[in-house]
């Protein structure tokens, strides 16, 4: 009797405490860390917006990467930028004061954002240079609160955007910054001493975790150092295991020399990673608006900007892949987000309000793009048994030809998406299809720049 009663205090204590889940904890191995499943989120919502803005957003000339084009690499359009518009002695420490911010607004901000379709933003807590959006404890008050605007800019922006839209927040961080001491002593010591990761990289990251919960997590600028002296494993580890966002968090994949497109929870492989063809990893495509730069450049022409129709096109290309699109903007000093990029993320957003439905939760096809027309790209809702055809060209004709899907008689029906009546299409057997498509004036097409075509039970 006395071992049936203490049996059933265990069972009752075992009823009490909380579950643990069927999930196995992550070691701090790459083999462990990525056999984590990516979130599901993350594959459905497609397409994010990054935003630059730091203190290079201040001299907003040539690129983001300023600083070290002046002192590191001393070239001669910076040198001879900052000789005509600063006094002698001048340091970059100096453009602190001058991030001012006064014009920015978080709801607008989100507002915004909001009206570009996008899914989930990343802003830059913390580029190469150093200098935090936020109040970092161990950024020896190069922040933005003690510093410039004198405000928490990753916490405004956060409140708003949770606030006002159903986008997911997330945040890059650098892990090594140019001219911090610490990390110069390590990388002339060849990593072998870790004060810099250990004093200032590594607990940032946590900060932001436990203070923001951001669900991206963008890590860039290992410094040619290997993920040990990062200890990225160790971090990797404790966000999937421990941290507030341990279920809905998605990393990429620049944790320390030799991890990218190799190691974490999505692959970025390059900056404007494009392959054009389906990769057997999920991918990400981070590119921006200005081709020529990430921060905003007072100096950009209007050729330096891609369209809509250049834009439209990356998104299609990229989700009919299997990626993810990462579109950047670069807000200016005082915080204002220029027009151009206004106008891009509207565009966007109207495009999107037309063609969403072909590009959110949809999966790559068998084929990712036509094998006879050009510029027409697939992606797929196996649930519903459903195909979508973007083409980007009008065809003049009024036909469309496609080489791929092949109609079923009395079954395929195919639909011209924001176009209220089923379209007519002929069989050409093992050719593929051919579509009429309504010869429409301007005004009454669906959209402006690439159109969709819903076909139903294709074979």
């Amino acid at each position: 009797m006395g071992r049936l009663i203490v049996l059933s205090l265990v069972l009752l204590l075992l009823c009490l405490l909380p579950p643990r889940g069927d999930a196995t904890p992550y070691e701090p191995t790459w083999e462990s860390l990525d056999s984590r499943p990516l979130p599901t989120w993350f594959d459905e919502d497609k397409f994010g917006i990054f935003i630059h803005w730091g203190l290079f957003s201040v001299p907003s000339f040539g690129s983001e990467w300023f600083w070290w084009y002046w002192k590191k690499q001393k070239k001669e359009a910076y040198i001879k930028f900052m000789e005509m518009n600063y006094p002698p002695g001048f340091s970059y420490e100096d453009f602190g004061p001058l991030f001012t911010a006064e014009f920015f607004d978080a709801d607008q901000w989100a507002d915004l954002l909001k009206s570009s379709g996008a899914k989930y933003i990343v802003l830059t807590s913390k580029h190469h240079e150093g200098f935090t959006l936020w109040g970092s404890k161990y950024s020896w008050s190069w922040n933005a609160v003690d510093v410039g605007p004198k405000r928490d800019i990753v916490a405004e922006l956060a409140s708003s955007i949770r606030n006002r839209t159903r986008l997911r927040f997330g945040l890059y961080h650098s892990l090594f910054e140019w001219f911090n001491p610490l990390f110069l002593s390590d990388a002339s010591n060849l990593f072998t001493t870790k004060q810099f990761p250990n004093a200032k990289s590594l607990p940032e990251l946590y900060e932001i975790v436990n203070q923001y919960h951001p669900e991206v997590l963008w890590s860039d600028g290992d410094g040619d150092a290997p993920d040990t002296y990062w200890n990225s494993t160790g971090f990797l580890a404790w966000l999937y295991n421990e941290s507030p966002v341990r279920d809905t968090v998605v990393t990429n994949d620049r944790w320390g020399a030799g991890s990218i497109c190799k190691h974490g929870g999505y692959y970025t492989c390059s900056d404007r990673y494009n392959p054009g063809h389906l990769l057997p990893h999920k991918w990400e495509n981070c590119m921006t608006i200005d081709k020529k730069s990430w921060g905003y450049r007072r100096n950009a022409q209007l050729s330096d900007y891609l369209t809509i129709q250049e834009l439209v096109k990356q998104l299609v290309e990229t989700v009919s892949c299997g990626g993810n699109l990462l579109m950047n903007i670069g807000p200016t000093h005082d915080g204002r987000i220029p027009v151009i990029f206004e106008e891009r993320l509207t565009q966007m957003g109207k495009w999107l309000s037309v063609n969403g439905e072909a590009i959110f939760s949809t999966k790559p096809w068998r084929a990712q793009n036509d094998s006879v027309t050009p510029e027409v790209w697939y992606t797929f809702k196996p649930k519903e048994n459903v195909l979508y055809a973007i083409f980007l060209n009008w065809p003049s004709s009024g036909f469309l030809l496609l080489g791929e899907p092949k109609g079923i008689a009395e079954r395929t029906e195919v639909k011209m998406i924001g176009y209220g009546e089923p379209l007519k299409w002929t069989s050409l057997g093992e050719k593929g299809m051919v579509v009429v498509i309504p010869q429409l004036p301007f005004s009454k097409l669906p959209c402006e720049w690439g159109w969709t075509l819903q076909l139903t039970k294709v074979n």
